[in-house]
């Protein structure tokens, strides 16, 4: 790390305080369920999501977000649960009208997503924030996307997805595009797991000299392959993020996210109380852990390490030779 790097981080810790991580407009996004599906193709039972329901709207979480809103065409029920499409009736036979502070999210991906058809008016929708995700040559669906759901009624945020693949200019331009649009977040997102706290703390200040003119929050989702996940967190934390998602027990896609329950006891915040996440971790979310076998394995460590989607992993552990390390590696060395 440069010197010069220091001086910048350290002014930014000053400038927050002590306390840096108590404040109060950070909030916490909870994405259990949507990232958590993609090793079960978001076929949980109704009892697991609304364990995790009462269990956020108990530890005083800001967010949770219930799944994707994802095209039928492009994931056929018969493979899917109802986590992948979330409509309106399967997310108010967990949550009824949801009368409590817990808003509710579910996330669009661009060119996957019948979103002019089922994304409904916010008036009849349960659902309080929509995510765009995108890869930046899909930043002019995004817009339209984006468009849509605030024009009905909903909170945006932007996921822009793989920048660590990204030319710096490409990236530029992609902010700047988004930079004009109405939603109120962009989201820094470790796709594969890959970034370090150095490049964090790069791109966290390049999206807050996008976002702090045009009074947008910045946002960080991590992913756990290189088990980083809750350090570049704090990094992103520290640096001005004002939104961070975790999932409990760190479940989620491959090598999963940063633990909800690590950022519950960081964020000094008296609302937030850890009890009803460990409690839930116990009693649901661990026991799908054999089965599901999510975490920081040693294939999702290698894709992560040479920047790679996590999909060849995620093949490899459901093969017939899981652990066979070895075998892994030097296949990707191969397709290099």
């Amino acid at each position: 790390m440069s010197k010069s790097s220091e001086v910048d981080h350290t002014e930014v810790v000053e400038a927050r305080g002590d306390w840096v991580t108590f404040r109060p407009e950070l909030k916490l996004l909870d994405c259990t369920v949507r990232d958590g599906g993609l090793m079960n193709n978001h076929q949980f039972d109704d009892s697991f999501v609304k364990a995790v329901y009462d269990a956020l709207v108990n530890a005083g979480v800001d967010y949770m977000e219930m799944g994707y809103k994802g095209s039928k065409d492009v994931y056929p029920r018969r493979d899917h649960g109802p986590w992948r499409y979330c409509d309106e009736e399967d997310v108010r036979r967990i949550v009824g009208d949801n009368p409590t502070d817990l808003r509710l999210s579910a996330m669009a991906d661009a060119e996957r997503c019948d979103y002019r058809k089922d994304i409904l008016p916010s008036d009849d929708s349960v659902l309080n924030l929509i995510r765009v995700a995108c890869y930046v040559h899909q930043i002019p669906t995004a817009l339209d996307m984006i468009h849509d759901a605030h024009e009905k009624g909903y909170e945006v945020a932007t996921q822009l997805m793989a920048v660590a693949n990204v030319r710096d200019s490409e990236l530029e331009k992609a902010l700047e595009a988004i930079q004009d649009s109405p939603t109120g977040m962009i989201y820094l997102v470790d796709s594969w797991g890959s970034l370090y706290s150095e490049q964090i703390r790069s791109m966290v200040k390049k999206y807050l000299s996008f976002c702090e003119p045009v009074d947008k929050k910045v946002g960080f989702h991590g992913h756990n392959n290189q088990q980083l996940a809750y350090a570049n967190t704090i990094e992103a934390i520290i640096l001005g993020a004002n939104c961070v998602d975790g999932t409990m027990y760190g479940m989620g896609r491959g090598a999963g996210n940063c633990p909800l329950e690590l950022l519950l006891n960081f964020l000094k915040n008296p609302k937030f109380q850890i009890r009803p996440v460990i409690h839930c971790i116990q009693e649901h979310v661990r026991p799908l852990h054999s089965q599901l076998r999510w975490g920081p394995e040693i294939p999702y460590m290698i894709t992560g390490q040479m920047n790679e989607h996590p999909r060849a992993a995620m093949e490899f552990m459901d093969g017939d030779n899981p652990d066979d390390f070895v075998a892994f590696y030097d296949q990707m060395l191969e397709e290099e």
